[in-house]
């Protein structure tokens, strides 16, 4: 009989998840796969996690947080800053600590990113039924909130029984560390089976290493590629995510050089190729560039790169859909997208074989001349806008010239500085306007646009590249939603640099909200229900020193400049506020988004919208159909 150990579900889990190590193919030596824990206890995990815990806090730190959802929001960046080969686990109790993870949850799912999600569950004797926070379905007995987390969880399972591990530890593991499949994967752990018992067998816990692997095309698969792109005159690739996950940037550089094809990248991307690579025509799309997004009208051939191609990527399908599309994915689902070709497997790998196979074949010389001219056309425009250090007479500085002093900023390699950001019109004027020359160092949650995700989400970088200045980019409405974690990096000693534009309300969608012919409303402080003590004026500085933090508000772009100097030579986690425009934004780049317009209305101004909006959708169909 092969050697056992007695040990809780709880013990079990966490010193499974302790011998756990991974790599890369072409790596000697192996890490940890799980950094750490992030834990909020409560009644439902305490007790059985809890005690887990603490017997393995020198092998797995246990990280405490300030808010459920923010905790996540820090495990899952810090997984996407290590391109998915390192990741933590959360845990919380049941009730309302579990459910504040399923915005999370649903977050890593959008954007392929591994979290391991233990919340507490009921018990499963019900002999105390109902617990303090149980929801009680009066139609099912077995459902608790914790259903809630399988439609955004890749794996689900809920241990009813200590030695259901065995089966259940393995899987959540194959998707956390499985590139098509990755995603979130929970486990719901009730609170009396994580205080069972079981003998174990020892060989369960023995070190085990997780090589990544990616599938590789088949041979039909890359000899339709090669004679898609042999044809092509005006071939474009669009880097996604998955370039910088399959750690292709190598690859990407060579094919782009060799074979002269340009590059335009995905929020996800951004990063895969150096902004100031000859070919490189910046982002694709909505908030594309002038250049990417001309190139893209003209392609005959989109090579999509590691991207799952949404709505802000293809312009709501109207940029692109008129020519073939090459897919180069590791996962088949977003591989279909576009009814295109598809070469399923790892980024670097396929691009190098296609790049073989191609051999001295290169596009039409008038093309890539054309796309250097583009390309260095952006970077100009991007010049004028950043270097901009005033503002027109009697207005705010808006997000362009906030970002242009916060580059300016940096005494340092270009590589040293990771900006992040989430929600709202920064991402769009980050994406346009922010240069990064290495992968990684542009980290943005756009797949779900999540407001609160930012500072959250700094942490978890921060955690990652303890060494690098972290800076994190918000506005006004997503630090109002969630900014406890401040109070994280001051206790970890994890030092963020926050810039707070403080626009006064929710100024991208009150923008949107007239643009498809709304009357401003509920959005901008001014605009919005009142009592007799009217708006709120947020002293955001005086708020970030009371978690710990140095802070000061600033008051225009010059003054932004020094605080910068002083954040950077300080010790600890430093907030400036700036107050901004909420009307504008960069005009240069961009392409049509679909937003539909109310059909019916008594405002002009919304029938006047929803003409335009008609008009667009006829040129969308126009534009995808073949003639």
């Amino acid at each position: 009989m092969s050697e056992t150990i007695r040990l809780t579900c709880a013990q079990a889990l966490v010193r499974y998840l302790s011998a756990l190590r991974g790599r890369d193919a072409d790596q000697e030596e192996s890490v940890p796969l799980f950094s750490g824990v992030f834990a909020i206890f409560g009644h439902g995990n305490v007790a059985g996690m809890g005690e887990a815990l603490y017997g393995v806090r020198n092998e797995l730190p246990t990280l405490r947080a300030h808010n459920e959802q923010a905790m996540a929001h820090a495990a899952i960046a810090y997984a996407k800053a290590n391109m998915r080969r390192r990741m933590m686990a959360v845990t919380t109790s049941i009730g309302p600590g579990a459910t504040n993870l399923v915005t999370a949850a649903a977050l890593a799912h959008v954007n392929r990113l591994p979290v391991l999600l233990l919340p507490g569950d009921i018990f499963v004797s019900r002999e105390p039924d109902p617990v303090l926070q149980q929801l009680e379905d009066f139609s099912d007995g077995t459902v608790s909130v914790n259903d809630c987390f399988r439609p955004v969880s890749r794996y689900f399972d809920r241990i009813v029984r200590p030695e259901q591990l065995l089966t259940a530890l393995p899987r959540a593991i194959r998707v956390l560390t499985d590139p098509a499949l990755c995603g979130p994967v929970t486990l719901a752990l009730p609170q009396d089976v994580q205080a069972e018992a079981y003998d174990y067998p020892l060989s369960f816990f023995e070190p085990r290493e997780i090589v990544f692997r990616a599938p590789q095309p088949t041979d039909d698969e890359l000899m339709a590629a090669l004679d898609a792109i042999e044809v092509a005159e005006r071939p474009v690739i669009i880097a996604g995510g998955g370039a910088l996950y399959a750690k292709a940037t190598p690859a990407l550089l060579n094919f782009a050089d060799k074979h002269g094809v340009p590059v335009c990248e995905t929020q996800a991307g951004k990063g895969a190729l150096p902004w100031n690579h000859p070919l490189h025509l910046g982002p694709a799309g909505v908030s594309g560039s002038t250049a990417a997004n001309a190139l893209l009208r003209e392609a005959d051939l989109i090579i999509a790169v590691g991207t799952r191609l949404q709505d802000f990527t293809t312009g709501s399908n109207a940029l692109f859909r008129h020519v073939p599309i090459l897919s180069v994915n590791v996962n088949s689902f977003d591989a279909l997208k576009g009814d295109g070709l598809e070469a399923i497997g790892d980024a670097a790998q396929v691009l190098d074989d296609i790049s073989f196979g191609l051999e001295d074949w290169a596009a039409p010389e008038d093309w890539t001349t054309r796309a250097r001219e583009a390309a260095r056309e952006w970077v100009d425009i991007v010049s004028r806008i950043t270097g901009q250090r005033e503002p027109p007479a009697g207005r705010l500085p808006y997000d362009g010239e906030v970002i242009g002093a916060v580059q300016r900023s940096s005494s340092r390699s270009a590589m040293d500085d990771i900006v992040v950001c989430a929600a709202g019109t920064l991402p769009a004027e980050l994406e346009k306007l922010w240069r990064t020359e290495t992968p990684g160092g542009y980290h943005m949650e756009y797949g779900y646009s999540c407001m609160g995700y930012e500072i959250a989400g700094g942490l978890g970088v921060k955690l990652a590249y303890p060494n690098r200045e972290v800076i994190v980019m918000v506005g006004d409405g997503s630090y109002l939603m969630m900014n406890s974690e401040i109070a994280t990096s001051v206790m970890l000693d994890a030092k963020l640099i926050i810039v707070l534009l403080d626009n006064r309300g929710y100024g991208c969608i009150n923008r949107l909200q007239q643009a498809t012919g709304g009357a401003p409303f509920n959005n901008m402080f001014e605009n919005c229900v009142q009592g007799r003590h009217g708006a709120p004026s947020v002293d955001f500085a005086a708020h970030a020193r009371s978690l710990g933090a140095i802070a000061e508000h600033v008051g225009d772009i010059a003054g932004l400049e020094a605080a910068m100097e002083r954040a950077r030579a300080a010790d600890r986690t430093y907030l400036i506020s700036i107050d901004t425009d909420h009307t504008r934004t960069t005009d240069e780049g961009g392409v049509w988004w679909d937003v539909a317009v109310p059909e019916v209305s008594t405002r002009d101004a919304v029938r006047e919208a929803r003409a335009g909006y008609e008009t667009a959708i006829v040129g969308r169909k126009a534009r995808i159909t073949p003639a």
